[in-house]
């Protein structure tokens, strides 16, 4: 064996698993969000009176709107960071969709504060 085709074998398992640890942070992290989402949601659907509307937007809901909103994007985020951590090539491209409308989604809901 020479020592190129060595020194390929290595940094290949060595990219694998910088890969694999990168996929494993951001499914962690992404579940991790979507249970943040999950409880936000659950909070403004269970006890709205907690938020308080501030400025008014053009892209303003009622709590139970923005409630439904966050429940049903932290569900799929948990499940896209689970599928993540399990190597499944759907949540990856799911994730980056899922972390924008997450990003959109909590940019929209600045207005409504605790």
């Amino acid at each position: 064996m020479s020592s190129s085709t060595g020194q390929s074998e290595y940094q290949g398992s060595t990219r694998q698993a910088v890969t694999w640890g990168l996929a494993g942070a951001a499914g962690f992290l992404l579940a991790m969000v979507g249970g943040f989402q999950i409880l936000q949601g659950i909070s403004a659907l269970v006890h709205d009176e907690l938020y308080l509307v501030g400025v008014r937007y053009v892209f303003q809901f009622d709590l139970t709107t923005w409630g439904w909103i966050h429940l049903i994007l932290g569900l799929v985020a948990v499940a896209t960071g689970i599928g993540l951590l399990f190597g499944q090539t759907w949540a990856r491209i799911l994730g980056i969709v899922i972390a924008i409308l997450s990003s959109i989604a909590n940019f929209a809901f600045l207005p409504v504060y605790p």
